[in-house]
């Protein structure tokens, strides 16, 4: 492989699948908010197919989320920025929506960038693509901690993979009414948008690890050049445009819908 850029290059192609991973759940909201809000049934995309493509586009943009954490010079500092952003769109959503969002993407994102800033040095001492694989396998063994159905009846999530190995959580930390941000809730917790710490920060700091791949130079050279300007443009705007979506949506089918 020819390393045909110097380090600190950024990476055109990562802003280009941020912009369209940001699109792509700017279209799924709107879809969303037309179903739950306006009652208007959108049957193709509530299938089950489409929850998994949202969280595969979900998933690309954790990964390119950390992976720009290596280009700022202050990831407590975007991260606190982040939260409090979370935070205004928990007060705001009641007065759209009979929901509210407890633990969003904000919230998670602005999270998982205090804790990469706060840990990074320790982080580090992990060479790259130890780190993509370790952080991999603690994602795919946390992806099952929430509680589920068997049988009828909720049982507590678990750490580990299905039938190989399971260490079950407590029922009290589902319980405990606080532990929601792990992913750890009982069965009256609610938010309309929910990305708690497990797995996420797992495939989050993955995104990390390639970061310094990334940043060193160290990928194809057809990387770095940007070939489709606007979608860079996009992904380069991705938390302000997560934060004015919805209520532009919002105001929009209002307005068509009213």
């Amino acid at each position: 492989m020819e390393n045909a850029q110097k380090k600190g290059s950024r990476v055109g192609i990562l802003d280009e699948l941020r912009g369209f991973a940001i699109i792509c759940m700017v279209v799924y909201h709107a879809m969303y908010d037309l179903k739950y809000i306006f009652g208007i049934d959108v049957p193709i995309f509530f299938d089950g197919w489409f929850d998994v493509i949202r969280d595969i586009f979900a998933g690309l943009f954790i990964f390119i989320s950390g992976t720009v954490c290596r280009y700022s010079s202050n990831n407590i500092k975007r991260g606190a920025q982040c939260f409090f952003i979370g935070m205004i769109m928990t007060f705001v959503m009641p007065f759209f929506s009979s929901g509210t969002i407890l633990f969003g993407i904000l919230h998670f994102l602005g999270v998982s960038m205090m804790l990469f800033g706060l840990g990074q040095k320790l982080f580090d001492l992990l060479p790259s693509w130890v780190g993509i694989a370790v952080s991999v396998l603690l994602f795919v063994l946390t992806m099952n901690v929430r509680m589920t159905y068997s049988g009828g009846q909720l049982v507590p999530g678990y750490f580990g993979i299905p039938h190989l190995f399971q260490l079950h959580f407590p029922i009290e930390a589902y319980n405990a009414g606080v532990l929601f941000p792990l992913g750890l809730h009982d069965s009256s917790f609610a938010s309309a948008d929910y990305f708690p710490m497990m797995p996420w920060f797992f495939l989050f700091l993955a995104g990390s690890y390639f970061g310094i791949i990334a940043k060193d130079g160290r990928l194809p050279k057809f990387c770095y050049p940007t070939h489709i300007k606007w979608l860079a443009t996009v992904g380069r705007y991705t938390i302000w445009i997560y934060v004015l979506h919805q209520p532009v949506i919002y105001f929009i089918f209002s307005l068509i819908f009213h």
